[in-house]
């Protein structure tokens, strides 16, 4: 399930500069993603955390990242409690572990119908995989 929220309309300020064919890729998904339900802007680590903490396993939500070097996190809430990961934006592609794709919505879509198979591993998670 996805946490949802309404994000303002607007492009964030705070992204870095991007070359053209870039910034197109980014703009095209951060309208899609804006246009979601489980996108909620400039929210932090602690706070994700804190709303997915009362929400089933599985539930995500999509917030900008508090790295500099990310756009991007997905924070899920495990059986552990809530993890966040980074969704990194290069040469035109969003990724995360080995999933790739010019929209950060499709990426989760490739990412939530390949776990299913192939459970994710990451050292944020502890032991527990990401289906």
């Amino acid at each position: 399930s996805v946490l949802p929220s309404p994000v303002p309309p607007g492009l964030p300020d705070r992204f870095r500069m991007f070359r053209s064919c870039e910034w197109e890729v980014l703009e095209r998904s951060l309208n899609i993603l804006q246009a979601s339900d489980f996108y909620w802007g400039p929210l932090s680590v602690g706070e994700a955390h804190a709303k997915l903490q009362r929400e089933p396993v599985g539930t995500y939500l999509v917030r900008d990242s508090s790295q500099g070097n990310c756009l991007f996190s997905l924070s899920v809430r495990m059986p552990t409690g809530p993890v966040s990961l980074r969704i990194s934006f290069q040469e035109g592609y969003f990724r995360l572990k080995n999933w790739f794709s010019d929209c950060v919505v499709r990426l989760l879509e490739l990412v939530v119908a390949g776990t299913r198979n192939n459970p994710l591993h990451f050292d944020e998670m502890g032991g527990t995989p990401l289906i």
